[in-house]
Order: C-alpha cells, then sequence, then structure tokens
C-alpha cells in the first residue's frame, strides 16, 4: 500500500534552480511607426499584455478564472480529502499560494503557449512547484523526439533540467500547434493582426485628441501672389503650434490676419468608421482568448441573451476545457514522484457559473426513481457512500 509521503520542512534552504538567474529590467519605449509589429514573444507580449487593454482584461479574465475553481483529487481509493499532492498544490512554495501559481501558470500559456513547472526535492513528491518565465526555456529532442531535457536561458547564463529514467524536474503544458513538434501556439499569435489594428486605433484617437479632437483643416493665404514669405510662413507655424495645438488649446479661437483665411476640414467616411473599426478589432482579440465580448464591455455584440448566459458560455468553452487539461498534467505528471495512479480534475459541484445547470440536474437524477442511491451518486460524480 502507498505510504503518505511526508513534506518536511528542511532549515537548509531551499528555492528554484533558476531563482539565482536574473536579468536586468528593461524599459522599452514605443517607435510610433504605422507598422505591423513583431511577432515574437517579447513583442508581442509587450504590445500586448503590457500594451492592449482588451488583450490584458482577457488573460486576466480567463487566468483568474482558471486559477480560482476548486480542484478534486482522486486515486486508486477514490476520491482523495487529503494528500500529500493536495497539501503541495494547496501551498507550492514560500511565495505563493495555489491560485497565484496557477495563474502564472495558466497567463505564461495564453501569451506564450506553453507553460513550465519546476519540481524542487528529490525523493518523493517535489518539496516545491515554481513556474518558470516560457521565453526562456528551450526544448532539447532526444533521438527520439521526445524532450531529454530543458534549458533555462537568461542572457548568457543557462541552467539544464535533465529528464532522468522518465521522470523530468519539468512540467511541460502547451497548446496545440499544428506547425510544431515542441512548442505551443499562444491565442496571441491568433490575434496579432486585431491587436495591431486596435493599438493603431488607440495611437489615432490620441493623436486626434493632440489636435484638439478635431479634423484638420486649411490656411488658404489670399494676398498678394498667394504666397507667404518665409518670415511669416515661419512665424505662423510657431503661432500654430503654440496656442492652436493639443488638448489644452482645444477650442481656442484663431486670429487672422492679412489676407489668410482657415477652411475647415471634415470627416471623410473612413474617418467615422474608424471607431466601428476598432470595436471589430477588439471582438476579433476577445475571439481568439474565448471570452465573449460581453464580459468585456465590447459594443455591438448581442450573441447572448443576457451577461450570466456569456458567463455561463465563458466558464464551459474557455475556462473549463483549460483548467482541466492543466489539472490532468500536473497529477499526470506528479504520478512519477509520488508512485501511484493520481487523476486531478476540477470540482464542478462548487463553480458558481454552472449553478444553474448543476441544480437542474440534480433535480433530473433525483427523481429518476429507477435509479438506485448508489448509481444517482456515481452519475453525480460523487464517491460512493460508506455503509
Amino acid at each position: 500500500m502507498f505510504q503518505f509521503l511526508r513534506r518536511e520542512r528542511v532549515e537548509e534552504s531551499k528555492a528554484s534552480a533558476v531563482g539565482g538567474l536574473s536579468a536586468p529590467a528593461i524599459a522599452y519605449g514605443g517607435s510610433g511607426r504605422v507598422a505591423w509589429s513583431g511577432r515574437d514573444t517579447a513583442s508581442l507580449t509587450r504590445n500586448g499584455f503590457l500594451g492592449n487593454p482588451v488583450v490584458f482584461r482577457s488573460v486576466k479574465m480567463v487566468a483568474e478564472a482558471a486559477a480560482a475553481l476548486p480542484l478534486v483529487l482522486e486515486t486508486e481509493g477514490g476520491r482523495m480529502a487529503e494528500h500529500p499532492a493536495l497539501e503541495l498544490m494547496s501551498r507550492p512554495n514560500d511565495g505563493q499560494g495555489r491560485a497565484e501559481l496557477l495563474e502564472a501558470l495558466y497567463g505564461q500559456i495564453l501569451l506564450t503557449g506553453d507553460g513550465y513547472v519546476e519540481a524542487v526535492g528529490g525523493g518523493g513528491l517535489p518539496i516545491e512547484l515554481h513556474v518558470l518565465r516560457s521565453e526562456r526555456i528551450s526544448v532539447v529532442p532526444g533521438e527520439d523526439g521526445w524532450p531529454v531535457a530543458y534549458v533555462y536561458s537568461v542572457g548568457a547564463r543557462k541552467h539544464r533540467f535533465d529528464v532522468a529514467d522518465g521522470v523530468s524536474p519539468i512540467c511541460h503544458v502547451r497548446s496545440f500547434h499544428p506547425q510544431d513538434d515542441h512548442y505551443g501556439l499562444s491565442p496571441i499569435h491568433a490575434a496579432a493582426s486585431a491587436m495591431d489594428v486596435h493599438n493603431s486605433a488607440s495611437r489615432w484617437s490620441k493623436a486626434l485628441l493632440d489636435n484638439a479632437a478635431r479634423p484638420s483643416g486649411a490656411i488658404v493665404f489670399e494676398g498678394g501672389e498667394g504666397m507667404l514669405s518665409p518670415e511669416q510662413y515661419d512665424r505662423l507655424v510657431v503661432e500654430l503650434e503654440t496656442h492652436h495645438q493639443g488638448a489644452r488649446n482645444a477650442g481656442r479661437p484663431m486670429l487672422l490676419e492679412g489676407g489668410l483665411d482657415w477652411k475647415p476640414m471634415g470627416f471623410s467616411p473612413s474617418d467615422m468608421e474608424f471607431q466601428k473599426t476598432k470595436e471589430a478589432s477588439a471582438r476579433e482579440i476577445a475571439l481568439a482568448f474565448g471570452v465573449p465580448p460581453m464580459l468585456l464591455g465590447i459594443p455591438g455584440d448581442a450573441t447572448y441573451a443576457n451577461y450570466a448566459e456569456a458567463n455561463r458560455a465563458f466558464f464551459r468553452l474557455t475556462v473549463l476545457p483549460l483548467a482541466n487539461r492543466v489539472a490532468a498534467a500536473l497529477a499526470q505528471w506528479l504520478e512519477a514522484f509520488a508512485g501511484e495512479r493520481l487523476t486531478m480534475r476540477i470540482d464542478l459541484d462548487q463553480v458558481p457559473a454552472l449553478a444553474a445547470e448543476r441544480d437542474a440536474q440534480w433535480a433530473r437524477i433525483a427523481g429518476a426513481d429507477f435509479l438506485t442511491d448508489a448509481e444517482k451518486r456515481t452519475l453525480l460524480g460523487l464517491p460512493a457512500r460508506d455503509e
């Protein structure tokens, strides 16, 4: 029979093997160019999660919702209320709880397509778990194509995690990628073009505000030969930039002299559709991440009748599939350390968004008189009752 492995807190310091590899903080600035952004992980993360509110909120919503879901652990003896693996997940390391660790893991998967968890300690279940930054990990495949090592790189410094005797110190959870055997495809890659359009629209709106939130116009010189002298031209440019440009000068009257006349230019049809283009790109970003636009406050979407229906679809179609896949991967990985069969899944009975579905299911099964109590408990996913 399997004997529980106690997680003894030893006095010597323990930490992630890559904890000492740190990189200096780098301040990034946008170039302001109107072009497609880079498709590498650093550029997409910087322009997306750090620079786009729709991407930021979509990632936060999915990661926080999935990390808050309760976990159920089952072994060969049934559902376990207490187990070293549950204790490990509840307190994975001294700096993070379960929700913080899982939120970081889900965030890495959503932004890069890959999530990596490091096991610290040996002789049974890990003592600690740490989420590693995905863009710093390289997979080293063996002759058969399966990973034989993982290399964590920070600048010129590297740390190698070897896969020994089929037990990997790294749990690699990756999204499906049709053209890559070792790395996953993130939603932000699919939404990159829509993200660029949305960011460009925001910059356009900012430029419009800086120019008094109105379309440009033309100053017509009707005196003389229709030409300003260099001195008059320079003076006019300085006057416009100093007293009539920017939001603080909005609505300020312009005093023209010497045959000058202001001819305002109206919005073109393409300008009038600009806001709709921005909203359409926001919906495409939300679609890539599986978040109903209604939950993000994006107008123009009437797919769901109400907020509750949209929230239920969000959990059913996006959050639960991701959370169950990650839970299954972690359980399978921990099996090699624990020495017994582990199954980890989401406890659907404790998900508030699915309360209406749960009530209907319980009522339907409870009313089935041809089922025994044991069969009803099995259909509801409950453990057998002790006689």
